[in-house]
Protein backbone atom coordinates (compact mmCIF):
# COMPACT_ATOMS: atom_id res chain seq x y z
CA UNK A 1 0.00 0.00 0.00
CA UNK A 2 3.34 1.96 0.44
CA UNK A 3 3.11 2.88 -3.06
CA UNK A 4 -0.41 3.98 -3.70
CA UNK A 5 -0.12 7.70 -3.37
CA UNK A 6 2.59 7.78 -5.71
CA UNK A 7 0.80 6.12 -8.08
CA UNK A 8 -2.27 8.39 -7.42
CA UNK A 9 -0.02 11.78 -8.23
CA UNK A 10 1.42 10.48 -11.54
CA UNK A 11 -2.47 9.50 -12.69
CA UNK A 12 -4.01 12.97 -11.82
CA UNK A 13 -3.49 16.89 -12.46
CA UNK A 14 -4.15 19.82 -10.94
CA UNK A 15 -7.64 21.17 -11.48
CA UNK A 16 -7.84 23.28 -14.86
CA UNK A 17 -8.25 27.02 -14.22
CA UNK A 18 -11.60 26.81 -16.33
CA UNK A 19 -13.25 24.81 -13.50
CA UNK A 20 -11.30 26.13 -10.18
CA UNK A 21 -14.35 28.40 -9.88
CA UNK A 22 -17.02 25.19 -9.76
CA UNK A 23 -15.13 22.16 -8.51
CA UNK A 24 -18.10 20.23 -8.73
CA UNK A 25 -17.35 15.61 -8.37
CA UNK A 26 -18.52 13.89 -11.65
CA UNK A 27 -21.94 12.41 -10.45
CA UNK A 28 -24.69 9.98 -12.14
CA UNK A 29 -27.27 11.86 -10.88
CA UNK A 30 -26.75 14.82 -12.10
CA UNK A 31 -25.24 13.53 -16.00
CA UNK A 32 -28.93 12.18 -15.60
CA UNK A 33 -30.72 15.29 -14.53
CA UNK A 34 -33.34 16.60 -17.67
CA UNK A 35 -32.75 20.03 -16.34
CA UNK A 36 -28.42 19.66 -16.72
CA UNK A 37 -28.96 20.33 -20.84
CA UNK A 38 -25.55 21.16 -21.54
CA UNK A 39 -22.64 19.70 -19.31
CA UNK A 40 -19.08 20.10 -19.22
CA UNK A 41 -16.78 17.53 -17.78
CA UNK A 42 -12.55 17.89 -16.87
CA UNK A 43 -10.84 14.64 -15.93
CA UNK A 44 -7.36 14.78 -13.08
CA UNK A 45 -7.33 11.37 -13.94
CA UNK A 46 -4.41 10.09 -16.62
CA UNK A 47 -5.53 6.36 -16.46
CA UNK A 48 -7.01 5.80 -20.32
CA UNK A 49 -9.24 3.02 -19.18
CA UNK A 50 -10.99 5.36 -16.49
CA UNK A 51 -11.53 7.90 -19.16
CA UNK A 52 -12.32 6.31 -21.96
CA UNK A 53 -15.26 4.53 -19.57
CA UNK A 54 -16.56 7.41 -17.76
CA UNK A 55 -17.08 8.83 -21.36
CA UNK A 56 -19.16 5.91 -22.56
CA UNK A 57 -20.96 6.10 -19.29
CA UNK A 58 -21.79 9.83 -19.71
CA UNK A 59 -22.92 9.15 -23.40
CA UNK A 60 -25.16 6.16 -21.61
CA UNK A 61 -26.84 7.91 -18.86
CA UNK A 62 -26.43 11.66 -19.75
CA UNK A 63 -30.20 13.35 -20.30
CA UNK A 64 -31.87 12.25 -23.63
CA UNK A 65 -31.68 16.12 -24.83
CA UNK A 66 -28.02 16.58 -23.39
CA UNK A 67 -25.06 17.86 -25.12
CA UNK A 68 -21.75 16.57 -22.76
CA UNK A 69 -18.49 17.90 -23.30
CA UNK A 70 -15.68 16.12 -21.71
CA UNK A 71 -11.85 16.85 -21.78
CA UNK A 72 -8.72 14.93 -20.46
CA UNK A 73 -5.16 13.80 -21.19
CA UNK A 74 -3.76 9.96 -20.72
CA UNK A 75 -0.83 8.52 -19.35
CA UNK A 76 1.50 7.61 -22.59
CA UNK A 77 -0.81 4.41 -24.59
CA UNK A 78 -2.33 3.38 -28.00
CA UNK A 79 -5.90 3.15 -28.03
CA UNK A 80 -6.97 1.34 -30.74
CA UNK A 81 -10.54 1.26 -32.87
CA UNK A 82 -13.05 -1.36 -31.55
CA UNK A 83 -12.93 -3.51 -34.97
CA UNK A 84 -9.23 -3.13 -35.27
CA UNK A 85 -6.16 -5.85 -34.66
CA UNK A 86 -3.75 -5.11 -32.40
CA UNK A 87 -1.08 -7.36 -34.00
CA UNK A 88 -1.06 -4.83 -37.35
CA UNK A 89 -1.88 -1.57 -35.60
CA UNK A 90 1.05 -1.64 -32.92
CA UNK A 91 4.83 -2.69 -33.03
CA UNK A 92 4.07 -5.31 -29.92
CA UNK A 93 7.54 -5.95 -29.19
CA UNK A 94 8.63 -2.26 -29.37
CA UNK A 95 6.02 -1.73 -26.57
CA UNK A 96 7.51 -4.71 -24.79
CA UNK A 97 10.84 -3.25 -24.25
CA UNK A 98 10.24 0.18 -24.47
CA UNK A 99 7.74 -0.15 -21.31
CA UNK A 100 5.22 2.16 -20.14
CA UNK A 101 3.09 2.54 -22.77
CA UNK A 102 -0.64 0.83 -22.68
CA UNK A 103 -2.58 -0.73 -25.14
CA UNK A 104 -5.99 -0.09 -25.41
CA UNK A 105 -9.15 -1.21 -27.08
CA UNK A 106 -11.91 1.38 -27.29
CA UNK A 107 -15.62 1.17 -27.61
CA UNK A 108 -15.64 3.64 -30.87
CA UNK A 109 -14.39 3.15 -34.06
CA UNK A 110 -11.77 4.68 -36.29
CA UNK A 111 -8.12 4.37 -35.88
CA UNK A 112 -5.02 3.58 -33.64
CA UNK A 113 -3.79 6.71 -32.05
CA UNK A 114 -0.78 7.61 -29.67
CA UNK A 115 -2.03 9.50 -26.70
CA UNK A 116 0.47 10.84 -23.77
CA UNK A 117 0.01 14.03 -21.23
CA UNK A 118 1.06 16.55 -24.33
CA UNK A 119 -2.32 15.33 -25.90
CA UNK A 120 -5.38 16.53 -24.62
CA UNK A 121 -8.38 14.46 -25.97
CA UNK A 122 -11.97 15.74 -26.31
CA UNK A 123 -15.76 14.19 -26.59
CA UNK A 124 -18.39 15.45 -27.27
CA UNK A 125 -21.98 13.49 -26.59
CA UNK A 126 -24.88 14.64 -28.13
CA UNK A 127 -28.40 14.07 -29.15
CA UNK A 128 -28.16 11.31 -32.66
CA UNK A 129 -30.94 13.83 -34.20
CA UNK A 130 -28.24 16.56 -34.17
CA UNK A 131 -24.77 15.04 -34.89
CA UNK A 132 -22.56 15.73 -37.25
CA UNK A 133 -18.99 14.25 -38.14
CA UNK A 134 -17.76 17.95 -38.59
CA UNK A 135 -19.57 19.70 -36.13
CA UNK A 136 -17.67 19.73 -33.40
CA UNK A 137 -14.24 19.34 -35.27
CA UNK A 138 -15.30 22.69 -36.74
CA UNK A 139 -15.79 23.73 -32.83
CA UNK A 140 -12.11 22.62 -31.50
CA UNK A 141 -10.77 24.24 -34.65
CA UNK A 142 -12.68 27.77 -33.59
CA UNK A 143 -10.37 27.05 -30.71
CA UNK A 144 -7.14 26.79 -32.35
CA UNK A 145 -7.57 29.62 -34.02
CA UNK A 146 -8.46 31.91 -31.14
CA UNK A 147 -5.32 30.52 -29.87
CA UNK A 148 -3.24 31.81 -33.17
CA UNK A 149 -3.27 28.48 -34.89
CA UNK A 150 -5.28 29.97 -37.82
CA UNK A 151 -4.64 27.62 -40.50
CA UNK A 152 -6.35 25.12 -38.77
CA UNK A 153 -9.00 23.11 -40.25
CA UNK A 154 -11.10 20.09 -40.48
CA UNK A 155 -10.24 17.99 -43.65
CA UNK A 156 -12.08 15.50 -46.09
CA UNK A 157 -11.52 13.03 -43.38
CA UNK A 158 -12.85 14.94 -40.28
CA UNK A 159 -9.47 14.92 -39.09
CA UNK A 160 -8.08 18.37 -37.80
CA UNK A 161 -4.78 19.39 -39.66
CA UNK A 162 -2.29 22.69 -40.33
CA UNK A 163 -1.26 23.82 -43.11
CA UNK A 164 2.64 24.88 -42.86
CA UNK A 165 3.44 25.86 -46.49
CA UNK A 166 3.27 23.32 -49.03
CA UNK A 167 2.84 21.03 -45.96
CA UNK A 168 -0.17 19.76 -44.24
CA UNK A 169 0.33 17.89 -40.63
CA UNK A 170 -2.36 16.29 -39.29
CA UNK A 171 -3.05 17.30 -35.22
CA UNK A 172 -6.33 15.39 -34.29
CA UNK A 173 -8.20 12.45 -35.55
CA UNK A 174 -11.71 11.75 -34.75
CA UNK A 175 -13.39 8.55 -33.98
CA UNK A 176 -17.18 8.20 -33.69
CA UNK A 177 -19.83 5.77 -31.90
CA UNK A 178 -23.81 6.20 -32.69
CA UNK A 179 -26.40 5.00 -31.21
CA UNK A 180 -30.26 5.12 -32.02
CA UNK A 181 -30.49 8.04 -29.42
CA UNK A 182 -26.93 9.39 -28.54
CA UNK A 183 -24.05 9.72 -30.42
CA UNK A 184 -20.39 10.35 -29.90
CA UNK A 185 -16.92 12.25 -31.66
CA UNK A 186 -13.96 12.24 -29.94
CA UNK A 187 -10.75 13.18 -30.57
CA UNK A 188 -6.54 13.55 -29.43
CA UNK A 189 -5.84 17.06 -30.42
CA UNK A 190 -1.11 17.18 -30.65
CA UNK A 191 -0.17 20.16 -27.76
CA UNK A 192 3.05 19.30 -26.78
CA UNK A 193 3.83 15.23 -26.82
CA UNK A 194 7.48 14.54 -26.11
CA UNK A 195 7.07 11.46 -27.67
CA UNK A 196 5.99 12.84 -31.20
CA UNK A 197 9.08 11.35 -33.00
CA UNK A 198 8.57 7.79 -31.86
CA UNK A 199 4.75 7.62 -32.78
CA UNK A 200 5.72 6.30 -36.05
CA UNK A 201 7.47 2.98 -35.15
CA UNK A 202 4.90 2.39 -32.30
CA UNK A 203 2.44 2.39 -34.75
CA UNK A 204 4.29 0.29 -37.47
CA UNK A 205 3.81 -3.15 -37.04
CA UNK A 206 6.29 -5.95 -38.19
CA UNK A 207 2.67 -8.54 -38.28
CA UNK A 208 1.27 -6.10 -41.00
CA UNK A 209 2.35 -7.58 -44.53
CA UNK A 210 1.60 -10.70 -43.56
CA UNK A 211 -1.79 -10.09 -42.43
CA UNK A 212 -5.45 -10.22 -44.02
CA UNK A 213 -7.27 -8.51 -41.53
CA UNK A 214 -11.78 -8.01 -41.50
CA UNK A 215 -12.06 -4.70 -39.53
CA UNK A 216 -10.98 -1.24 -40.26
CA UNK A 217 -7.07 -0.31 -41.13
CA UNK A 218 -5.91 3.14 -39.38
CA UNK A 219 -4.49 5.53 -42.10
CA UNK A 220 -1.06 6.83 -41.56
CA UNK A 221 -0.99 10.66 -42.09
CA UNK A 222 2.47 13.30 -41.43
CA UNK A 223 1.94 14.57 -37.51
CA UNK A 224 2.62 17.76 -36.08
CA UNK A 225 2.73 19.52 -32.31
CA UNK A 226 0.93 22.37 -32.11
CA UNK A 227 3.02 23.76 -29.26
CA UNK A 228 0.24 25.19 -27.36
CA UNK A 229 -0.32 24.66 -23.55
CA UNK A 230 -3.11 22.15 -22.13
CA UNK A 231 -4.30 24.37 -20.15
CA UNK A 232 -5.05 27.45 -22.78
CA UNK A 233 -6.33 24.30 -25.06
CA UNK A 234 -9.21 23.20 -22.44
CA UNK A 235 -10.50 26.86 -21.95
CA UNK A 236 -10.47 27.66 -25.61
CA UNK A 237 -12.18 24.39 -26.21
CA UNK A 238 -14.89 25.40 -23.00
CA UNK A 239 -15.29 28.98 -24.22
CA UNK A 240 -16.44 27.63 -27.87
CA UNK A 241 -18.37 25.25 -26.33
CA UNK A 242 -20.55 27.67 -24.43
CA UNK A 243 -20.17 29.91 -27.47
CA UNK A 244 -22.07 27.51 -29.41
CA UNK A 245 -24.68 26.12 -26.94
CA UNK A 246 -25.83 29.91 -25.04
CA UNK A 247 -23.87 30.29 -22.39
CA UNK A 248 -22.13 28.62 -19.18
CA UNK A 249 -23.28 25.21 -18.96
CA UNK A 250 -26.10 23.48 -16.88
CA UNK A 251 -23.58 21.49 -15.08
CA UNK A 252 -19.20 22.06 -14.81
CA UNK A 253 -17.87 18.61 -13.11
CA UNK A 254 -14.48 17.66 -12.68
CA UNK A 255 -13.40 13.63 -13.21
CA UNK A 256 -11.66 12.39 -10.01
CA UNK A 257 -10.53 8.62 -10.19
CA UNK A 258 -11.36 7.56 -7.10
CA UNK A 259 -14.98 8.85 -7.03
CA UNK A 260 -15.96 7.63 -10.72
CA UNK A 261 -14.69 4.46 -9.56
CA UNK A 262 -17.24 4.59 -7.49
CA UNK A 263 -19.67 4.29 -10.12
CA UNK A 264 -20.88 0.83 -10.59
CA UNK A 265 -21.15 1.11 -14.27
CA UNK A 266 -17.68 2.91 -14.80
CA UNK A 267 -16.10 0.36 -12.68
CA UNK A 268 -17.57 -2.55 -14.78
CA UNK A 269 -16.49 -0.59 -17.81
CA UNK A 270 -13.07 -0.08 -16.73
CA UNK A 271 -12.72 -3.96 -16.20
CA UNK A 272 -14.04 -5.03 -19.09
CA UNK A 273 -11.71 -2.70 -20.98
CA UNK A 274 -8.62 -4.16 -19.12
CA UNK A 275 -9.44 -7.52 -19.39
CA UNK A 276 -7.59 -9.61 -22.37
CA UNK A 277 -10.72 -10.81 -23.95
CA UNK A 278 -11.45 -7.37 -24.92
CA UNK A 279 -8.07 -6.20 -25.80
CA UNK A 280 -7.74 -9.22 -27.94
CA UNK A 281 -9.89 -11.36 -27.82
CA UNK A 282 -12.30 -8.78 -29.60
CA UNK A 283 -10.12 -8.67 -32.89
CA UNK A 284 -12.44 -9.41 -36.04
CA UNK A 285 -11.23 -12.62 -38.16
CA UNK A 286 -7.52 -12.51 -39.68
CA UNK A 287 -5.46 -14.58 -42.05
CA UNK A 288 -1.80 -14.43 -41.09
CA UNK A 289 0.67 -16.04 -44.57
CA UNK A 290 3.98 -15.48 -44.66
CA UNK A 291 4.21 -15.97 -48.55
CA UNK A 292 1.86 -14.89 -51.13
CA UNK A 293 -1.54 -16.68 -50.95
CA UNK A 294 -5.09 -16.25 -53.49
CA UNK A 295 -6.84 -13.70 -51.45
CA UNK A 296 -3.79 -11.95 -50.16
CA UNK A 297 -1.50 -11.63 -52.87
CA UNK A 298 1.05 -8.95 -51.75
CA UNK A 299 4.26 -9.85 -52.08
CA UNK A 300 5.93 -10.71 -48.38
CA UNK A 301 9.15 -9.60 -46.75
CA UNK A 302 12.01 -12.00 -47.09
CA UNK A 303 12.22 -14.66 -44.40
CA UNK A 304 14.74 -16.37 -42.30
CA UNK A 305 13.41 -19.97 -43.24
CA UNK A 306 12.26 -21.29 -45.98
CA UNK A 307 8.95 -23.12 -45.04
CA UNK A 308 5.59 -21.14 -45.34
CA UNK A 309 2.82 -20.87 -42.31
CA UNK A 310 -0.41 -20.04 -42.54
CA UNK A 311 -2.85 -19.84 -40.19
CA UNK A 312 -6.30 -17.95 -39.90
CA UNK A 313 -7.86 -16.94 -35.88
CA UNK A 314 -11.33 -15.57 -35.17
CA UNK A 315 -11.21 -13.71 -31.84
CA UNK A 316 -7.68 -14.54 -31.03
CA UNK A 317 -8.52 -18.10 -31.20
CA UNK A 318 -6.52 -20.43 -34.10
CA UNK A 319 -9.24 -22.06 -36.20
CA UNK A 320 -6.72 -23.36 -38.74
CA UNK A 321 -2.94 -23.55 -39.16
CA UNK A 322 -0.67 -24.99 -41.73
CA UNK A 323 3.08 -25.27 -42.38
CA UNK A 324 4.20 -25.96 -45.98
CA UNK A 325 8.19 -27.51 -46.03
CA UNK A 326 10.12 -26.68 -48.74
CA UNK A 327 9.15 -29.78 -50.66
CA UNK A 328 5.63 -28.74 -50.62
CA UNK A 329 4.65 -31.16 -47.97
CA UNK A 330 1.70 -29.72 -46.29
CA UNK A 331 1.10 -30.51 -42.66
CA UNK A 332 -1.94 -29.13 -40.91
CA UNK A 333 -0.56 -28.68 -36.97
CA UNK A 334 -2.93 -29.59 -34.18
CA UNK A 335 -2.86 -26.10 -32.53
CA UNK A 336 -6.94 -25.79 -33.61
CA UNK A 337 -8.64 -23.62 -30.41
CA UNK A 338 -5.31 -22.37 -28.83
CA UNK A 339 -5.61 -18.78 -28.32
CA UNK A 340 -2.84 -16.49 -29.68
CA UNK A 341 -2.63 -14.26 -27.41
CA UNK A 342 -1.87 -16.39 -24.70
CA UNK A 343 1.45 -17.61 -26.14
CA UNK A 344 4.18 -17.55 -23.92
CA UNK A 345 6.72 -18.50 -26.76
CA UNK A 346 5.58 -20.08 -30.60
CA UNK A 347 8.77 -22.27 -30.24
CA UNK A 348 7.66 -23.98 -27.73
CA UNK A 349 4.10 -24.03 -29.34
CA UNK A 350 5.40 -25.85 -32.64
CA UNK A 351 7.18 -28.21 -31.10
CA UNK A 352 4.44 -29.59 -28.90
CA UNK A 353 2.64 -29.80 -32.22
CA UNK A 354 4.90 -31.51 -33.51
CA UNK A 355 7.11 -29.59 -35.67
CA UNK A 356 11.24 -30.79 -35.65
CA UNK A 357 12.94 -28.94 -32.75
CA UNK A 358 15.14 -26.86 -35.01
CA UNK A 359 12.34 -25.71 -37.77
CA UNK A 360 10.36 -25.18 -34.43
CA UNK A 361 12.72 -23.07 -32.71
CA UNK A 362 13.57 -20.53 -36.22
CA UNK A 363 10.29 -20.46 -37.09
CA UNK A 364 8.85 -19.79 -33.52
CA UNK A 365 11.13 -17.12 -32.43
CA UNK A 366 10.52 -15.09 -35.86
CA UNK A 367 6.67 -15.13 -34.61
CA UNK A 368 7.88 -14.74 -31.36
CA UNK A 369 8.96 -10.69 -32.70
CA UNK A 370 6.56 -10.30 -34.94
CA UNK A 371 3.32 -11.09 -33.20
CA UNK A 372 5.21 -9.36 -30.13
CA UNK A 373 4.55 -12.47 -27.83
CA UNK A 374 6.71 -10.62 -25.43
CA UNK A 375 4.28 -7.97 -24.91
CA UNK A 376 1.00 -9.68 -25.08
CA UNK A 377 1.99 -12.82 -23.12
CA UNK A 378 -0.29 -13.49 -19.44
Amino acid sequence: MACRPRLLRQLTSPIPTVLRSSHRLFSTAAAADPANTTQIYISRSRDPLLNLSVEHHLLRTASAHATVLMLYANAPCVVFGRNQNPWIEADLTRLARQGGVQLVRRRSGGGTVFHDEGNVNFSVACPSAAFDRDRHAEMVVRALRRLGRPSARVNARHDIVVDAGPDTFKVSGSAYKLTRLRSLHHGTCLLRSPNLASISALLRAPAAPFVKARGVDSVRSPVRNLDLDADAFQEAVVREFEDMYGGPPRLRAVVEHDAAMAVDEVRRGYEEMRAREWVYGQTPRFAFATHPTELDPRPRPELPFKERVHFEAKQGVIERFEIEDGNCVQRELSLVGATVYNFGDWSAQLADAGVASQQAQYIGGWLNGVLGTEFTKP
